[in-house]
């Protein structure tokens, strides 16, 4: 069986044995899958430093029929996104990121879409980490159909004009300025408690964005 080639971002990895890891990707064609990487944490694997959280990569893989867990083949690191190494609020961001993702997604089902988002959320070095989630919410949920019109709910004019900001186009586009706190604060209530409307829960790592106040439990407003 051939080698698929498809752009991928590091999610997760884990040790599977003494040599190898278990590395969860989500590509642009495969949509998010699991590879095992054999030898990986032999000292001269080919797969040595290639394979950290948030690497942005071109990867190959070979499909096994009989599993869900596929054979990584080869790595070519795009952009590690040296910035996440060293803003650990951005990084709680992009963890964030995963998690939702992780609700909203079926392994091995292609959405280019997403993956484009989340690329977007990486590579999004100025925009304030609490601002970036948000936006990265607000945009989710416009492609997997279930924003909610802004009009219809009880935020307050400033809130409902932020949110056409957030979703006004690509998230690096943003830049560092933000609303005033109480505008975050009303955001951050509002779309946490969507975001448990639709997916059931809030993932963990949102507390680790905002702080506990900002979470909420509202659904709709």
């Amino acid at each position: 069986m051939n080698a698929e080639r498809t752009p991928g971002i590091v999610l997760r990895v884990r040790p599977l044995s003494e040599t190898s890891l278990i590395v969860h990707w989500l590509t642009e064609r495969g949509g998010r899958l699991a590879t095992v990487a054999k030898g990986a944490r032999r000292p001269k694997s080919p797969f040595r430093g290639k394979l950290d959280l948030f690497f942005e990569v071109d990867l190959s893989f070979q499909r096994r029929r009989r599993s869900d867990l596929h054979l990584l083949r080869e790595v070519v690191v795009r952009d590690p996104h040296p910035v996440l190494r060293s803003d650990l609020a951005r990084l709680r961001a992009a963890a964030y990121a995963v998690q939702l993702l992780e609700l909203a997604t079926e392994p091995d089902t292609p959405v280019p879409e997403l993956y484009a988002l989340l690329r977007d959320l990486l590579r999004a070095d100025t925009v304030p980490p609490d601002l970036l989630a948000l936006a990265f919410e607000w945009q989710l949920l416009k492609r997997l159909g279930l924003q909610p019109n802004p009009e219809q709910t009880r935020l307050g004019p400033e809130a409902r004009l932020a949110l056409r900001v957030l979703g006004a186009g690509p998230l690096a586009a943003l830049g560092p300025a933000r609303p005033e706190p109480a505008v975050l604060r009303e955001l951050a209530r509002f779309l946490g408690g969507f975001v448990a409307g639709q997916f059931g829960r809030v993932p963990p790592a949102r507390s680790g964005v905002f702080c506990p106040a900002e979470v909420g439990t509202e659904v709709t407003g």
